[in-house]
């Protein structure tokens, strides 16, 4: 059979590659023309500056820490036998002569308060430390482990005797009290001098109660 030349693609195929490669060339053509006509200059756009602003950073203080306090001392028991307990604690001893005596405002006999100048205020025989070798301490006191001062104003006469006694500042109900004022009775006196003639008057005396 032979086959009909206007069905046969084969006879068609030059016509049809011509008209595809005049095809393609047309439109490479007008591509260029195209691209020729479009304006490619480089279009300007506005850029904002950015201001950075650098200030100086202060220095950064630095503070010292204070160094720690010292450690306060510990005593350390010794093993050493031979130091006497006498030693471990060290004995203070109060000079009472050295202690001046404020002449307080007396009363006379009829209660009224009378002052009496003198030039020499009266004082034991002895000094003040015949007051303490004469106090004894209180029992009640010395199992308490009660210490402290017991002051008492003491009237003597001209002729140096302990006419009356009276306790300003006391240690309690621990019969210190008493014991002073004992000691103070205990002990003979010397009358104040007011230019050189004794007269009678008040006088503060300080007694310690301290234990060994």
């Amino acid at each position: 059979m032979k086959k009909n030349p206007e069905a046969n693609l084969k006879l068609k195929y030059p016509k049809v590659l011509e008209l595809g490669v005049i095809a393609s060339l047309c439109i490479l053509v007008l591509t260029f023309q195209l691209l020729r006509a479009i304006d490619l200059a480089a279009v300007e756009t506005e850029t904002k500056e950015i201001q950075i602003e650098v200030t100086d950073i202060p220095p950064t203080e630095q503070f010292k820490k204070p160094p720690p306090p010292p450690k306060p001392s510990v005593a350390i028991p010794s093993d050493d036998e031979d130091i006497p307990e006498d030693l471990t604690i060290e004995a203070t001893t109060i000079d009472l002569s050295d202690i001046p005596a404020p002449p307080p405002p007396p009363e006379d006999d009829d209660g009224m308060m009378i002052f009496v100048p003198y030039d020499e205020p009266p004082s034991p025989k002895g000094g003040f430390k015949s007051i303490q070798r004469a106090l004894k301490y209180p029992e009640i006191a010395r199992k308490a482990g009660i210490e402290g001062r017991v002051i008492v104003q003491v009237l003597v006469s001209e002729k140096g005797k302990v006419i009356d006694t009276r306790v300003i500042k006391s240690l309690g109900h621990s019969g210190c009290d008493e014991a002073a004022v004992k000691a103070i009775r205990g002990v003979k006196w010397k009358p104040a001098l007011q230019r050189d003639k004794p007269v009678k008057v008040w006088v503060a005396i300080p007694v310690i109660f301290r234990l060994k």
